[in-house]
């Protein structure tokens, strides 16, 4: 028993690019989680997505400026992407139109010009590496990018994150309550942007997302406090970033997709077993009368 525990769950981390794999998923499995918590809090849940392709075109740039230089690939990124909410926010404000719809209308529009620029300067493995990432590819300064993305993510969300809370329940009472509303709006979409950068390099644009809203999605079935939905949220990405993995490895098949179908797994297990909202828990609900009025 013990050797076959050894030979799937801890043989695997002998090999250097296993650990740095790991790491690497552990440490975004810390960040994004609680921003996709309040994303599903806020209704913002698509905003993830549509954030996710819009840091294409920066990436894009940057690969064609450097080559596979994460650095300024991430750093392009990052500016694409706050551009995007910049101007998502503005012609929102200036249209009269809903933040997510014009949102919808920049991702489309950048996710067409990020592989448009990659098809140029590029071949289709340059393509597939930044929509699908690589995370048994990452190196030291990678793991480096992505650990102190993620401790500046959990460190600007303990800052904030009363302004969120209050924000996700009463916006109207913040923005009475204070002038800073917008600000924290603000900075939140600043941190999706970082995260996703952050994502990027290991489970590529397409799939970033996806460690941050399924994880979420799923905890709302299995609790109805704050806390208990960013606990359990981690807990469940560390699980498939992990889990992923050690797939990976032992069946020979891609690591991202592995790590987000295993996400999914969970999240189709919560919407069947749950404890709230669930189908066992409407199942419940149904009987329990049923049994009452028969014990009378």
């Amino acid at each position: 028993m013990w050797e076959l525990l050894n030979t799937w769950l801890i043989s695997p981390f002998d090999y250097g690019f296993m650990r740095r794999a790991v790491v690497g998923g552990l440490a975004l499995s810390l960040a994004a989680p609680p921003l996709g918590v309040f994303l599903v809090l806020r209704g913002m849940s698509l905003i993830g997505d549509a954030m996710a392709h819009a840091i294409l075109p920066g990436v894009a740039l940057g690969f064609l400026l450097a080559g596979f230089s994460l650095p300024i690939m991430s750093i392009g990124g990052v500016l694409f992407g706050l551009m995007v909410a910049l101007l998502a926010g503005a012609v929102s404000k200036m249209g009269g139109q809903r933040e997510d719809a014009a949102m919808a209308s920049f991702f489309i529009i950048s996710l067409a010009a990020g592989v448009m620029l990659i098809s140029i300067g590029g071949s289709s493995v340059d393509l597939t590496h930044v929509l699908f990432g690589s995370i048994l590819a990452i190196n030291s300064t990678a793991l480096l990018l992505i650990a102190g993305i993620s401790t500046l993510i959990v460190l600007t969300l303990a800052v904030v994150f009363r302004a969120l809370v209050v924000e996700c329940l009463d916006p109207l009472f913040l923005r009475g309550q204070s002038r800073r509303s917008g600000w924290v709006h603000s900075v939140f979409l600043g941190l999706l942007v970082l995260n996703l950068t952050a994502g990027f390099q290991t489970l590529g644009t397409l799939m970033a997302v996806g460690l941050m809203m399924l994880p979420a999605t799923s905890a709302r079935f299995w609790s109805k406090r704050l806390e208990g939905l960013i606990g359990i949220a981690i807990v469940l990405a560390m699980v498939a970033s992990t889990g992923g993995l050690l797939l990976s490895f032992h069946l020979d098949i891609p690591s991202g997709p592995s790590i987000i179908l295993l996400a999914g797994f969970g999240y189709l297990f919560s919407a069947l077993f749950g404890r709230y909202h669930s189908l066992a828990a409407k199942l419940r609900r149904k009987t329990t009368p049923l049994e009452v009025e028969h014990g009378a």
